[in-house]
């Protein structure tokens, strides 16, 4: 029985426990503490959380200032608030100087739910992995948003989280390996396409490959919790052994990860893609399992998606 659990309560958590390993671990957060989950270091830690009130430019200059006085700040609000909101607070004062800030946007993707487009963070990806020294990480479940909220803190630099609010399929386990920014995960192996997924798309990758294998075709299916920097290494072998390639996620096509892989391919490896996501509307207001299967964000879809690009490969 698979367990489900939200990445926003593993990023709560993890802020708790790296709290009580680093003293210099702070936490901000935008009047959302009990959404974003930063209510549980603030409440076993009240001395090092601060709650900034509904002001994210000033959220992000004050992580900023923390940051150069030789603190770990973690930044946390929604995450279509937190990217759009201070955008120009993170370009220019916390990715130009490129100082040791860490962006908690939770509520990230359709999923949001019901309280539909404004609320649904549907271009954050877009909007951090242009900027110069950001890093984003985009967990596929409560164990790898754990994991990657521990190695956010240990990295050196800017880190954009992207997290979710619903509970999500788990499908990681860190309990013997560690996180590595910048590493994708190969999930299952397979000769004739490769889906390359990131968020919770990846769980609903896999069951498009028990789909896809029905009717018998072989799909390789990688995980990239980070979408920047991208692990190329993986992405050009599995591009070379099946030459098709589906990209998944909870985000708009443009300038996502999807689009980053293509950017790849296109300069390294020229190979016929096909990619799912939100194509190019704003979201509605809805549960977020009616929302996944209104924008195809599913495993149907992606079995679709892969009958195409495996047409335009032959």
């Amino acid at each position: 029985m698979a367990e489900f659990k939200a990445t926003r309560n593993g990023y709560g958590e993890a802020l708790v426990e790296l709290g009580a390993k680093n003293p210099k671990v702070v936490v901000l957060d935008a009047d959302l503490s009990k959404s974003t989950m930063t209510y549980m270091f603030g409440e076993k830690y009240p001395e090092r959380f601060f709650n900034m009130g509904i002001a994210e430019q000033n959220l992000m200059g004050t992580a900023a200032g923390l940051s150069a006085a030789g603190y770990v700040p973690f930044a946390s609000s929604f995450g279509i608030f937190a990217s759009g909101r201070a955008y120009e607070q993170i370009r220019n004062i916390i990715c130009y100087a490129k100082l040791n800030v860490k962006i908690g946007g939770t509520h990230g993707g359709i999923t949001v739910g019901e309280d539909g487009a404004t609320h649904q963070g549907l271009e954050e990806i877009a909007l951090m992995r242009v900027i110069p020294n950001m890093c984003v990480i985009v967990p596929a479940d409560f164990n790898e948003a754990k994991a990657a909220t521990v190695a956010a803190c240990e990295y050196n630099g800017p880190v954009y989280l992207r997290l979710g609010r619903d509970k999500v399929e788990t499908i990681t386990d860190y309990s013997k390996q560690s996180f590595e920014i910048g590493k994708g995960y190969l999930l299952a192996d397979g000769a004739d396409v490769t889906i390359i997924a990131t968020g919770l798309m990846s769980a609903l990758a896999l069951h498009a490959r028990t789909a896809l294998a029905a009717k018998g075709v072989s799909a390789a299916v990688i995980h990239l919790p980070t979408v920047k920097p991208l692990d190329t290494k993986l992405i050009y072998e599995y591009a070379q052994k099946t030459r098709a390639i589906v990209t998944c996620e909870e985000h708009q096509i443009a300038c996502g990860m999807g689009s980053a892989v293509c950017e790849f391919l296109a300069q390294n490896i020229p190979t016929p893609v096909k990619m799912v996501g939100i194509k190019d509307v704003f979201g509605e207001s809805g549960t977020p399992k009616e929302l996944l299967e209104a924008y195809g964000l599913n495993a149907n879809g992606i079995a679709e998606a892969a009958g195409e690009v495996l047409t335009m490969k032959k």
